[in-house]
């Protein structure tokens, strides 16, 4: 089988695509991948990349055409907007041209925007084959939630958007199921949608944490609440700095970037806290060392209706990585955490109340977390196995090129 995939992100980003991509090509499947120019989260294009020219390259044997774009900037207002419509148009206008092979199906991986849809629906046009949208950011509910995009009429603009990409589609899978009745309301019958959560790639493992590797990499002593991953509007890591205050004795630990980090060392400087470590990003290999080091893993989202909806991506590698989770999450995900034992919850945009769900783990006695750690890694592999979800989109993308969708 040839699958053609259409992101706007990939490799060097740090995507589950990434991995979606080398598992389909580890099977045995040709793969050849339409995207941009890396630039996210930093907002400028990675040394190499200029995003000003189309390029052809090779990931691990897996053909990848970049094609021009504009960068993301600070990842808000006009740029952020530039950056999604400028990809938009640049695939859809040299993607039928570019990529000319015969392929059986066209895979979309859709983290936000909603945009890339349609580069997918020009290939469809042009090879006539099924296309499959993968959906992990609802339209026109996350513009909303992240306060992008909040008239009326550019509301209603996005949706009539949204709904002519998903009637493109041949099947579209969605990663939470509470997603399936807000994709029925924009004209999609049940029978083209799927659930398909995300899983963890295979390096996230349980391991023992090493103290001296940590120490020196800035990782501090005492009972670390780490959250890894982008800095964005959608985490809410104000309100875990808030928190941070009210527990001198636990040691926050932040591990990435993104749009909200410059905002977030300012208040901690202005509120002198020595217990907040920003500790910059690692290489993808090394996540799970620097995972092993944390006490409880953070997975927090915004309080708005929208998130109540979503499973974040981070939630099956904190489950993978056998650590206790503290969730400031609402709905499927806080469900998630409870249902496996993986973990405590909070109330999302309560800092309270999440300064308190952080000091009541850090008061259980060790065996206690160790258990919450193991039963989060068992739910992950009967739930959230790599292997087991490769195999059904694998499936899914047969049946789709053989008429059987």
């Amino acid at each position: 089988m040839h699958v053609l995939v259409v992101t706007q992100y990939f490799w060097p980003e740090n995507f589950r695509i990434n991995d979606i991509v080398s598992g389909l090509h580890e099977r045995g499947h040709q793969v050849t991948v339409l995207t941009g120019h890396p630039n996210y989260p930093s907002g400028q294009f990675t040394r190499g990349y200029r995003g000003r020219r189309v390029e052809t390259e090779q990931y691990g044997g897996i053909r990848v055409v970049r094609v021009p774009m504009l960068p993301r900037g600070k990842g808000s207002g006009l740029k952020l907007a530039l950056n999604y419509l400028s990809f938009a148009l640049s695939a859809s206008l040299l993607g039928p041209v570019l990529v000319r092979e015969a392929f059986d199906t066209i895979f979309v991986y859709e983290p936000s925007p909603m945009t890339v849809g349609f580069p997918a629906m020009a290939m469809k046009r042009r090879t006539r084959r099924p296309l499959l949208f993968y959906v992990q950011d609802l339209w026109p509910e996350s513009l909303v939630a992240t306060g992008f995009v909040t008239h009326p009429l550019a509301l209603r603009a996005v949706e009539q958007m949204v709904r002519v990409i998903y009637a493109a589609c041949d099947q579209v899978l969605v990663t939470s199921r509470a997603f399936t009745p807000r994709v029925q309301r924009l004209g999609v019958p049940a029978s083209k949608i799927k659930y398909f959560p995300q899983y963890a790639e295979a390096f996230y493992r349980p391991l023992s944490a090493d103290p001296d590797w940590g120490a020196h990499r800035g990782i501090p002593a005492g009972f670390k609440v780490m959250f890894a991953g982008n800095m964005g509007s959608a985490q809410d890591l104000m309100t875990v700095v808030q928190a941070a205050v009210l527990t001198p004795e636990l040691q926050w630990v932040f591990v990435g970037d993104g749009s909200v980090k410059g905002e977030l060392e300012a208040f901690v400087a202005s509120q002198r806290l020595s217990n907040v470590h920003f500790l910059g990003t690692f290489p993808t290999e090394a996540m799970p060392e620097v995972l092993a080091q944390a006490d409880a893993l953070l997975v927090s989202l915004t309080a708005d209706e929208l998130f109540t909806l979503t499973v974040p991506a981070k939630l099956q590698s904190s489950l993978a990585s056998g650590r206790p989770i503290l969730a400031s999450l609402s709905g499927e995900g806080a469900d998630i955490v409870l249902e496996s034992g993986a973990g405590v919850t909070s109330v999302p945009g309560d800092a309270t109340s999440m300064a308190q769900a952080a000091t009541a783990l850090a008061g259980l006695p060790a065996e206690d977390r160790a258990a919450m750690a193991r039963s989060g890694r068992a739910y992950f592999e009967q739930h959230f196995d790599r292997e087991h979800l490769l195999t059904e989109l694998e499936s899914l993308l047969l049946d789709a090129a053989a008429g059987r969708a």
